[in-house]
């Protein structure tokens, strides 16, 4: 599935099963919500915090996909075509990092 696909995806899905989308206000804050829950997961599977006891170890790929959801959602709301901002970013970095990252005694 390609980001057009999945941006029609979940319009479609807004309009069959979701009455309307939130306000973009209020996905925003969904959204801040889902990246909560993936790094509470990153921090303790990657990290050194530990899961609570009784904790249910929650899928790191489902909270992924949340985060992807509602981003989804958001972009169409906006208007913004997530495959042409992705391009454009990616050729920004390209651009811009093209030395950095190889020069970078750190990263050896």
């Amino acid at each position: 599935m390609t980001i057009k696909q999945a941006q029609t995806t979940v319009d479609e899905w807004i309009k069959a099963y979701g009455i309307r989308y939130f306000s973009e206000l209020t996905n925003l804050a969904v959204l801040t919500e889902e990246v909560g829950e993936l790094a509470r997961i990153m921090a303790r599977t990657y990290g050194e915090q530990s899961f609570k006891t009784g904790e249910a170890k929650k899928d790191l790929a489902d909270e992924m996909a949340d985060v992807l959801w509602v981003l989804l959602c958001i972009a169409n709301q906006t208007g913004v075509d997530l495959t042409e901002a992705f391009r454009k970013n990616l050729q920004k970095k390209t651009e811009r990092d093209k030395d950095r990252h190889i020069n970078n005694s750190k990263l050896y």
